[in-house]
Parts: structure tokens; C-alpha cells; sequence
């Protein structure tokens, strides 16, 4: 995320909160529920280069946010009690789900004793590839290959590019134009190309990476038996759905379902769309996910639940703890809706395909 779009996004929600305005809003926009979206949490690391870091909060930030959610007298709730919720119009009490995505290991040894402690619910999405260790964990694959080499060369469209990326301002930029180039090829299968393409080229091992900071079937199986703990599915190797053909769609879909009730004996009722921003998952996912049975799928487009969202169960917004934005004002904010709600234009439905 570019230093300006940061800078933007964090004068808004601290013009939100210093004026009040979240505050007087929140009625009209809180809706009845929320959905927290997570990946790492984890102590901050030294070092300069993180192009990643949006995707981790510190143990102290997410310890905070759940003492505070606790007090605000919000129902933490499972994701089946969501659905039973939405499904059944109670909406007598407001409530947040908290998720976390991909199945990293610092959930067990940083997040888990925390949600332990206060009794909080909470739900895991899992790529099967990740725990089955075959998995590409892609953008961590780029932040490897720039942190490790001073120039890389590259082929983009037809063309051989070198990308210096000697000091610390270049590794940030270089990385930021190769993320959003591969982000923008028309097919996930491109992607995967020029990532492996790299990796091996640049001496990363992909399966070493999930094996580093990925979950065992083994790990996932103990949390599952915890009554507090939904294991949801993720697909099997964390394709944007939305970048590959119906088969794919559904194959990712059903297989990572399969994959999970075989590996630990319980079968996901609950799916979360890899990246799953509007470029990732549309109207075609959100129909193949309700036609293969899944009680919800969420995206990761920001926003609050509202009672309409009954009428959209496979197409739920999420709120991201987004590691550049650790304040518990923030969380506030969020929470009230406002934010989101602008950020949406003002809809109470999934954002049009």
C-alpha cells in the first residue's frame, strides 16, 4: 500500500474520531454486526524492509482489541451463531466474529491464549495446500526474493527489465511495482508462472515457507477440537478465485472442504475467498459457494453487517486489523460503521460484480 493511500486512509479515521462524527453516525451505520479479519499476530520485527506488515498486529494490540470488545458489551459469537443470527432476524443484541485467515503458526503460540482467556470464539480458514506444505505463499516469496538481492531481472511483457534494489527506498519500490504488476496479469496460472519463475531463480524455497510460518494438518486438528474454534475453508491453493475458469471455482471450492473433513474429521460449512477484494471474488463466486452448500463465505471488502446481508450470505463484508493502523481509536471507528460506510458509498448489500 503506497505511503500516500496510507497517509489518506489514516487522516480520515483520525477526522472521524478527533470530530466526533463517529460517534453521532454510529447509530445509522453500525448495522448488527461486524466481522474482524486477521492473518499474523506476532511480535513487530526489526527489521526496515515489511512490505507485509499490514498483515500483523502485535500480541499487545490484539490482546487490547479483545479486552475491548469484551467491554463493549458486544457478543463475540461463531460463525454458526452469526448465521443462526442473521438467518433468524435476532438481531436484539449487536455481535462480532472474529476470523483469521490462512492458518499461520504465531495463532497458536500468540493469538489462541488470548481468545482462550476471555472465552472468545473465533474462526480459522484454512488453504489446504498451506498445512499440506505444497502451498505458495506468494507475496512472502516476493518479500524474500527483494530483501535477499541488490537487482533483479525480469521478463514483463516480452520485455527483460532490471530492477536495482540495492537500498532500503528501492526494495520498497521495486516491490510495490512487481506486487500490483502480478496482481494485475489476467490469470492467476501467470502469476504463479513469474512467482515460481523467481523464487527459483532467486533461491527461495516456497514449500519452506509454509513450512516456516504455516500451521501443521496436526496443529489445526487441536484447535478444531476446541468448541470455541471454526475451521473454515479457504480453497486449496489460495488462487483470487476470480482469475480462474468456473472448473477451478468449484474444484478449489469442494476440494479444500473434502481436504479438511478428511485430514481432521470435521467438514466446513464456512468459506473465505482468497484475497477477496472485488478482483478476487464477484457474483460468480458468491453463487458457486451458496450452490455448493456453504452456510457463509466472506470477502475481505470493508464493511459492517446489516440486516440485508441475510439476502447475501456468501458476499459478507469484513473489518481488517490492518497492522499499519494498530490504535484502538481506529478499532472504534471501524466498529461504528462510518468509515465503511462512505468507503461503500452508503450500500447495505455486496458491492455490484
Amino acid at each position: 500500500m503506497g505511503g500516500l493511500k496510507k497517509a489518506i486512509i489514516r487522516a480520515g479515521l483520525e477526522t472521524l474520531y478527533f470530530s466526533g462524527a463517529h460517534v453521532a453516525l454510529r447509530p445509522f451505520f453500525q448495522g448488527v454486526g461486524a466481522i474482524l479479519t486477521l492473518h499474523h499476530v506476532r511480535p513487530a520485527r526489526p527489521a526496515g524492509f515489511q512490505p507485509n506488515r499490514l498483515l500483523e498486529v502485535s500480541p499487545g494490540f490484539f490482546a487490547a482489541v479483545v479486552r475491548r470488545l469484551r467491554r463493549s458489551g458486544l457478543d463475540i459469537v461463531s460463525l454458526d451463531e452469526m448465521y443462526r443470527r442473521l438467518v433468524q432476524r435476532d438481531f436484539k443484541r449487536r455481535f462480532v466474529c472474529i476470523t483469521f485467515d490462512d492458518g499461520y503458526r504465531d495463532l497458536l503460540q500468540w493469538a489462541y491464549p488470548v481468545l482462550k482467556k476471555h472465552e472468545a470464539p473465533f474462526a480459522l480458514y484454512v488453504p489446504t495446500s498451506f498445512p499440506d506444505r505444497i502451498g505458495e505463499i506468494w507475496w512472502v516469496a516476493l518479500e524474500r526474493v527483494v530483501a535477499s538481492t541488490e537487482r533483479i531481472g525480469l521478463y514483463i511483457d516480452g520485455v527483460e527489465r532490471r530492477f536495482d534494489c540495492a537500498s532500503l527506498d528501492d526494495k520498497r519500490n521495486i516491490y510495490e511495482q512487481l506486487y500490483w504488476w502480478l496482481r494485475s496479469l489476467s490469470t492467476e496460472d501467470e502469476l504463479r508462472v513469474v512467482i515460481r519463475d523467481l523464487a527459483a531463480r532467486y533461491g527461495v524455497d516456497m514449500a519452506a515457507l509454509c513450512d516456516e510460518l504455516c500451521m501443521s494438518w496436526e496443529d489445526i486438528a487441536e484447535l478444531a477440537r476446541d468448541p470455541l474454534v471454526t475451521i473454515g475453508a479457504h480453497s486449496v491453493n489460495h488462487y483470487r478465485l476470480r482469475k480462474t475458469p468456473d472448473r477451478v471455482v468449484r474444484a478449489e471450492m469442494e476440494m479444500s472442504r473434502a481436504v479438511i473433513e478428511s485430514a481432521i474429521g470435521f467438514r466446513p460449512e464456512h468459506f473465505a475467498y482468497p484475497v477477496g477484494d472485488p478482483s478476487s471474488a464477484g457474483s460468480r463466486e458468491f453463487a458457486i459457494a451458496a450452490e455448493l452448500g456453504f452456510k457463509t463465505a466472506v470477502t475481505t471488502q470493508p464493511g459492517v453487517l446489516f440486516r440485508e446481508h441475510r439476502n447475501h450470505l456468501t458476499a459478507l463484508p469484513r473489518i481488517s486489523l490492518n497492522g499499519e493502523y494498530q490504535q484502538l481509536r481506529y478499532l472504534g471507528v471501524l466498529m461504528s460503521g462510518t468509515a465503511t460506510a462512505m468507503w461503500n458509498g452508503f450500500r447495505r448489500g455486496p458491492r455490484a460484480a
